[in-house]
């Protein structure tokens, strides 16, 4: 059983950055630890992360409740930047 935090971090509602964290830690498994050999993946969730945390203060600043939109809002917000 998962703790209530991992529960979140594997929630697609409140963390809008599980695929790049999954595809980093199976870079991880397949490389043995090497970071080195992940940099792409590490810089596209800290590239997410960075992102949706900018969504967030924004939304906040804003008063719009709730604050990380869900994860079919973001899937919008993605299609409009494109």
């Amino acid at each position: 059983r998962m703790s209530r935090h991992a529960q979140k971090l594997r929630d697609h509602d409140i963390n809008p950055c599980v695929a790049e964290t999954d595809a980093t830690t199976k870079c991880m498994d397949d490389n043995n630890y090497k970071k080195d050999m992940c940099t792409d993946y590490f810089l596209k969730y800290k590239n997410c992360r960075k992102f949706w945390h900018g969504i967030v203060m924004q939304r906040r600043r804003n008063g719009v409740k709730p604050e990380m939109p869900s994860a079919d809002e973001r899937e919008k917000i993605l299609e409009s930047m494109e």
